[in-house]
């Protein structure tokens, strides 16, 4: 699910700001983007993170920006050293070269550096900058949760619907298809009313019929696909009201759902219940898309 939070804290050595976002994903992708003088933090994060966070593609941003204190500042003499000796060098080599200059020599890396942080104190002041920004972060994806929830719930609500309406038409729309298939195979065997000219029994030929006509009947019948949309919209109902990691429950629920409605549309022997095929397919879609975003 998409969530946003961010967390300030003011520290000794300098102000922390930690970012969570997140965009919809199927599974849980999680980057950084942290100060250099915080990489070190980084398997801490990762793991607070991935402990209440299972899905979506998350993104954590820390910064941290030091206090200005000019009298910390100190210089590497042992890097001065080197750069002297290899300046020396260069100019004994190219005696017309110019020399580097004092604000060249204060600019080089790692010839002037800040004292160094508190490691400990550091971590702490960031764990406790992550605790109030996941706190946030997880309410967000709460309020987003439940909203989605309410969405599914009214579309298990329309298609119990479409259920209960279509299935007194099963009966009615076997009975129907025999009917016809029974005329349909008495017309192709010669056994029209009046007709008399067949080299089989009539008994025979009526056996026959009820034969191919209770096999085709059961093939259009619909009634166990139905019984198992009911119980795959009770679960999914259920799975709702139960909460906490859904997702790849409900993914499940989704592919069963659709499997059924499939299975629906192509057995339908009226059109009644080709529409309600459809119009299951349709809602069951909506689900599908939104149950990817759920944790």
């Amino acid at each position: 699910m998409t969530g946003y939070a961010v967390s300030n804290r003011e520290s000794d050595a300098g102000s922390i700001t930690l970012e969570i976002r997140s965009v919809n994903s199927r599974f849980l992708d999680l980057q950084f983007r942290i100060n250099d003088d915080l990489r070190s933090l980084e398997p801490m994060l990762r793991e607070a993170i991935t402990a209440r966070v299972s899905r979506g593609k998350v993104e954590c941003r820390l910064s941290f920006g030091r206090k200005e204190r000019t009298a910390s500042l100190a210089a590497n003499d042992e890097l001065l050293a080197a750069l002297n000796a290899a300046q020396h060098s260069v100019l004994t080599r190219f005696p017309e070269a110019r020399p580097l200059s004092v604000n060249e020599l204060l600019r080089w890396p790692g010839v002037l550096h800040e004292a160094e942080l508190a490691q400990d104190t550091l971590q702490a002041d960031v764990q406790a900058t992550l605790k109030l920004a996941l706190d946030a972060f997880i309410e967000s994806r709460q309020r987003e949760g439940a909203a989605l929830k309410t969405m599914l719930l009214s579309r298990v609500d329309d298609i119990e619907a479409i259920v209960v309406n279509i299935t007194p038409l099963v009966p009615a729309a076997v009975e129907q298809f025999r009917q016809k298939a029974i005329d349909r195979l008495r017309e192709a065997m010669g056994l029209a009313v009046g007709d008399a000219k067949t080299a089989v029994s009539s008994e025979d030929m009526h056996e026959r019929i009820r034969q191919e006509v209770t096999l085709y009947g059961i093939r259009v019948d619909v009634a166990e696909e139905l019984t198992r949309l009911s119980g795959h919209l009770k679960e999914t109902r259920e799975i709702l009201k139960k909460g906490g990691q859904v997702g790849k429950r409900l993914d499940f629920m989704m592919q069963e759902l659709n499997r059924e409605a499939n299975t629906l549309g192509s057995k339908a022997a009226v059109k009644e219940l080709s529409d309600a095929s459809m119009q299951m397919k349709l809602l069951i879609e909506q689900m599908r898309e939104q149950v990817q975003n759920l944790e």
